[in-house]
């Protein structure tokens, strides 16, 4: 590590399955500058206690640079994380979810967590997420375009997030669990014989058009198609995930379509901010209804939202809990 470098912070995207840290250097711009990575194990894989697993991971850093401020995002705050944070309402601004992170210290280091959000819908039905929040405000941070207007981000994932932004707030969300849904039925059904084949375009196309198409209420009974193709030799097993993936999305993409809170005529585009390949087939999908996308690079909008998050942490002077 080039000891002429300095870093300012340790960033961690922390969620279920993996914990991903960053060590940056904050620059007069306000972005970050990233120095190194280092991986460990996610929430619900964490053996020997979250801190011991930080710390282990971070350990060089610590020795080359001493004591940093740490902020964390992701599932490390939720109920089955190492310090529960809340969820704050919305609409809210990104000021107002970095002014309310949980601080506290351990090992001597100071550190901070992100706090969730939760919104209501006209059904009353409650929503939350949890990680997500990171990225919209990295969004929002990353181009004043973004601030005035309405915009609607998608970042696709195990559960899939449509986010509306209002004039520079968070103003709703939806969740879908696409990405789950799709695990358990590749591993947990009668529809998948080979859940590691080889992606088709044509198979997935194939599926997005089903759902897009279908009438209300037909999806799960649509859904048996993906094993009754196979039988009649249709559908060659190992395309069956692509096809499957297909009906997913284009059934995510057809129930954000069809959303009472925003309307697609009224938007330039739709973000998309996810690892590259379900960015791709969530992008795919939405053209495929003459629905315009911007696609944007999932690390680089983390650390915007770490960077954002710092800014306003420097402001003021955080107590410890």
């Amino acid at each position: 590590m080039d000891s002429i470098e300095h870093a300012d912070l340790i960033a961690i995207d922390w969620g279920t399955s993996h914990l991903r840290a960053y060590l940056c250097q904050y620059r007069q711009d306000n972005s970050l500058r990233l120095l190194a990575t280092s991986y460990a194990r996610g929430v619900t894989k964490v053996t020997h206690g979250f801190e011991q697993e930080l710390f282990n991971c971070i350990a060089p850093w610590q020795a080359h640079y001493q004591h940093l401020p740490i902020i964390m995002a992701g599932q490390i705050g939720s109920s089955i994380g190492w310090q529960e944070t809340t969820y704050l309402p919305c609409p809210i601004s990104p000021n107002m979810v970095a002014q309310s992170c949980l601080h506290f210290t351990c090992r001597d280091q100071q550190l901070s967590i992100v706090p969730g959000l939760h919104c209501s819908h006209e059904n009353n039905h409650r929503d939350v997420m949890r990680g997500e929040e990171l990225q919209v405000l990295g969004w929002l941070a990353q181009d004043q375009a973004h601030q005035q207007g309405q915009h609607l981000i998608c970042l696709p994932g195990t559960h899939t997030k449509w986010v509306l932004v209002d004039d520079g707030q968070v103003k709703l969300f939806k969740t879908a669990m696409t990405g789950e849904l799709y695990d358990l039925l590749c591993h947990h059904s009668v529809l998948i014989q080979d859940a590691h084949g080889e992606f088709c375009p044509h198979a997935f196309a194939s599926g997005a058009q089903y759902t897009l198409a279908s009438a209300l209420g037909s999806f799960i009974h649509g859904l048996f198609s993906a094993r009754s193709k196979q039988l009649f030799k249709e559908l060659a097993p190992e395309h069956a995930t692509s096809y499957l993936s297909g009906m997913l999305i284009g059934s995510d993409v057809r129930a954000a379509i069809n959303a009472t809170e925003w309307s697609f005529e009224q938007l330039n585009s739709v973000s998309i901010i996810g690892s590259n390949t379900l960015s791709q087939r969530f992008s795919e999908v939405l053209i495929m209804q003459q629905i315009a996308t911007t696609r944007y690079d999932v690390e680089a909008i983390t650390l915007a939202g770490f960077a954002s998050v710092y800014q306003q942490l420097l402001v003021g002077s955080p107590s410890s809990v």
